[in-house]
């Protein structure tokens, strides 16, 4: 019989030091997960969390943690089944959810780190990781998988680590940053920067840059979402006001603001900066000869998930991914989310997901 209930485990582990790929060195690093299962399970399966996630996937509220973002996957009988495996997901190397980060207090004056934190990669992600599965005692996993910032960490979990990785499940996410998701970016971060509350990243004493940072946010949402569904839920739409006045406001204007203000009271600005750059950074062929190549270098089976209306990740991008891999030898198989509702997709026709998830179990054999 199915148990009705997920037993959640948050724990923490500490890497002596990390060489970043920059040639810098972190010590002591942090690295906060959460278990769903128990660790003693055969088959493990590494959930990596997307820009502004946390490893808190699925359950109940966790104080200090974002709500789950995965739920319905991640749980008895469901897509990610909680009774066959064992689930594991990191919270990323310069979030501010545990791991250490620009939040982290730097060993020169016990300060946080601030904009002194080194600039980091997803390579350099992914290596934290395991790292801190070689210490919790975790030699294999049966599939990685991820969404945007998550799908690129498990196409580097198995070009890095094929001997560790069976699968790679990589949705919404492509081989390498394509400049117009860099340009959102960059803006992104000038929106932080030019904030005065920001001071150059030394905040964490005084105001931080909220509004700055409320803007980032609304600029990504609309690369999160679709015109398709702006028109559907919105169209030109007032919100309150007059269209004459300064204080009138369209609903989608309401919309952007509102999820702005929501992330500046859980995210860190200096944090954002960091890790929208290490997705700037994503290219799984840089220093390998070529994407190719290092798709060559995959040892297990590879699903690429792509979104039919995604516009930061557009879905050629995911499935050529699938397309380089077979004429690089490996077995890969692509699939696709259909949806109006843009790169965020993943995180909301779960339904579609389940499936594709499930299929691709099957495909592998995994049950």
């Amino acid at each position: 019989m199915v148990s009705k209930f997920l037993e959640e485990t948050i724990g923490m582990v500490e890497i002596p030091e990390l060489h970043l790929e920059s040639g810098r060195v972190l010590k002591k690093v942090r690295q906060a997960y959460a278990v769903y299962g128990s660790l003693d399970a055969r088959q493990v399966v590494l959930v990596c969390h997307a820009l502004t996630g946390s490893h808190h996937v699925a359950g109940p509220d966790v104080p200090g943690l974002p709500e789950a973002w995965w739920d319905p996957l991640v749980g008895p009988g469901k897509a990610i089944d909680t009774e066959r495996f064992c689930v594991l997901c990191f919270n990323v190397l310069g979030s501010p959810y545990g791991s250490t980060s620009p939040l982290s207090p730097c060993d020169d004056d016990g300060r946080p780190y601030g904009m002194r934190f080194p600039v980091f990669s997803v390579r350099d992600m992914v290596k934290a990781q395991h790292e801190a599965l070689k210490i919790i005692g975790i030699e294999k996993l049966e599939c990685v998988i991820g969404g945007s910032l998550g799908g690129m960490q498990a196409l580097e979990w198995a070009v890095m680590f094929p001997e560790v990785v069976k699968r790679s499940v990589v949705i919404a996410a492509p081989a390498f940053t394509y400049p117009q998701a860099i340009a959102f970016n960059e803006v992104q971060r000038q929106a932080i920067m030019a904030d005065p509350q920001w001071r150059g990243g030394d905040y964490y004493d005084s105001a931080p840059p909220e509004r700055g940072l409320a803007i980032a946010r609304m600029l990504a949402m609309i690369t999160y979402r679709s015109e398709e569904t702006f028109v559907k839920r919105y169209m030109r739409e007032l919100a309150f006001g007059a269209p004459w006045d300064w204080d009138g406001k369209f609903k989608i204007e309401t919309y952007i603001h509102h999820h702005g203000e929501k992330l500046v009271q859980r995210f860190d600005a200096n944090c954002y900066l960091y890790l929208t750059r290490a997705m700037d950074l994503h290219d799984i062929g840089e220093g390998r000869g070529g994407v190719k190549k290092a798709l060559s270098m995959i040892g297990g089976q590879l699903l690429a998930v792509g979104i039919s209306s995604d516009l930061l990740f557009p879905n050629w991008q995911v499935e050529g991914i699938v397309s380089e891999a077979r004429e690089a030898g490996v077995e890969a198989f692509y699939d696709e989310i259909e949806s109006d509702n843009g790169h965020d997709a993943f995180l909301i026709d779960l339904d579609q997901l389940d499936d594709i998830l499930r299929g691709f179990w099957k495909r592998t054999m995994l049950y």
